[in-house]
């Protein structure tokens, strides 16, 4: 988390900024002198950043309870140096519009990263090496992808430094970069923020409450495997309610901002709707997706809760994009503050009492009271109903269904039909088989309750052929 939080600032947030201020530039020398600007004042950042890590990885090691975690810290240091340069490059682009060398430049990133990481930790496990050093593989495997991809947007990048450069406020520059970068990462680092106060916490926690050092290491490892589960929920209803968002930017300037009413409605009720769906459904499916990926079912209680904060983080993201874009920063920056104190609060409470399980009910109380105050928040910002009850009953429904007809299918599916398999193989089925049926279940459901109409199906990324769809089953012509 120390890494991936600088991370996620820079080359997400801190390129968007970038993007921003050059968008807003007409003269080329006031956008070379703000490209320069912009590097100079991250390269020091990214400096400081390594020096602090690198120097000071034994104390944080200690803090989280494990020293030997060391010289993964100080590996993961050297990510942060390349990031200057990846930001602004990407910045560049994106304030021209050229999304095509931003997006090569992330799929070469992650090619060289899982190359790495796949080849690295085979061959470290292969010849005997610790766990230590096949995580410090790990992580170098990330750093040679980041510089790949600095490597890849340099390769499309024209130099556009010579020549003279217009003289400008630097301090206004700075001061611009770092607010609005810290405020639009801010809700896509919610989740690391969380994390990190999990890595200090936790294992330091079980191990006051009397667990051995090793049994608090695999408790922790076993939640840990919650983190990537919850980033592929988020992933896909998060991406289907920020599709519509550039049609609320577009239609806020037009009547007043009242033309935008519909888009927000909708962009709430499809962050409701598919993140609850994806928290339930991969809350229900559990057991067999942890021995799918992970071997053993150990520790599903707490990745079942630890799942559900899907739902929230759905929420989450879309309101503070919809709120950032109407110029409102502050606020929702500070609720998700609030939400991080909560979570630490919550933390110290309910890990002596519950241990893991503890951990994953705090979490789901810190994004709870985020989400919470996000909405009321949201409401006099927009004085609308955003969803009427009816809505809300139907996604009951069509969730109740789906759980009466996965249910007994894996129960019967465990007990019966797969029982001769594999273990691993026959989870893998029932858990594939299980979200499939899920999903045609609660999708039928909601399009029989014309809760979506055909219109807003249309908008979503493939929403055609759903639109398509709920018409054949009303009988409707097109």
């Amino acid at each position: 988390p120390f890494v991936g939080i600088f991370i996620v600032w820079t080359s997400y947030g801190f390129s968007v900024a970038v993007s921003k201020l050059l968008a807003g530039s007409t003269k080329v020398e006031e956008s070379k002198a703000l490209m320069r600007v912009a590097f100079s004042y991250l390269f020091i950042l990214s400096l400081l950043f390594f020096v602090v890590l690198t120097v000071f990885a034994p104390f944080f090691a200690r803090l989280m309870g494990d020293p030997s975690l060391a010289p993964l810290l100080r590996a993961g240091a050297y990510i942060v140096l390349v990031m200057p340069a990846l930001a602004v490059l990407k910045g560049s682009f994106q304030s021209k519009g050229q999304m095509i060398p931003v997006a090569v430049s992330g799929v070469g990133e992650q090619a060289f990263r899982v190359a790495v990481i796949l080849i690295g930790t085979w061959l470290a496990v292969r010849t005997g090496a610790s766990l230590y050093t096949a995580g410090e593989v790990a992580i170098w495997g990330a750093v040679v992808g980041e510089v790949a991809g600095v490597v890849i947007l340099a390769l499309y990048f024209q130099n556009e430094f010579k020549g003279p450069f217009a003289k400008v406020d630097t301090w206004r520059i700075v001061k611009e970069l770092t607010v609005v970068s810290v405020s639009i990462s801010a809700s896509s680092l919610i989740l690391l923020l969380f994390q990190l106060v999990d890595s200090f916490t936790i294992f330091n926690i079980l191990l006051s409450a009397g667990f051995v050092a090793d049994r608090a290491m695999e408790m922790k490892g076993v939640y840990d495997r919650g983190q990537p589960l919850v980033q592929l929920g988020i992933l896909i209803a998060s991406t289907l309610a920020l599709a519509i968002v550039p049609l609320i930017a577009h239609h806020t300037t037009k009547q007043g901002g009242r033309g935008a009413e519909p888009f927000v409605r909708l962009t709430f009720r499809i962050a409701v709707l598919f993140g609850w769906a994806a928290a339930v459904g991969l809350a229900l499916v559990l057991p067999y997706v942890n021995e799918m990926l992970f071997e053993t079912r150990n520790g599903s209680l707490a990745l079942i809760l630890f799942s559900l904060q899907i739902f929230w983080l759905s929420l989450i993201l879309p309101l503070t994009a919809i709120l950032q874009g109407t110029g409102k920063v502050k606020v929702p920056t500070l609720f998700l503050l609030g939400g991080l104190g909560v979570k630490i609060i919550a933390n110290l409470l309910l890990i002596p009492l519950w241990d893991i399980t503890g951990a994953a009910i705090a979490g789901n109380i810190g994004f709870a009271a985020i989400s919470l105050g996000l909405v009321l928040y949201f409401k006099q910002v927009w004085p609308i109903q955003l969803a009427p009850r009816r809505f809300y009953g139907w996604v009951l429904v069509a969730t109740g269904l789906m759980a009466a007809v996965i249910l007994p299918w894996m129960l019967v599916a465990d007990g019966i039909l797969f029982d001769e398999l594999p273990s691993r193989i026959g989870a893998t089925l029932i858990a594939f088989t299980s979200v499939m049926a899920g999903a045609v279940v609660f999708l039928f459901i909601i399009m029989k309750s014309r809760i979506m109409t055909e219109k807003e199906w249309y908008l979503l990324p493939f929403g055609k052929r759903l639109a398509t769809l709920q018409l054949r089953l009303h009988n409707r012509k097109r």
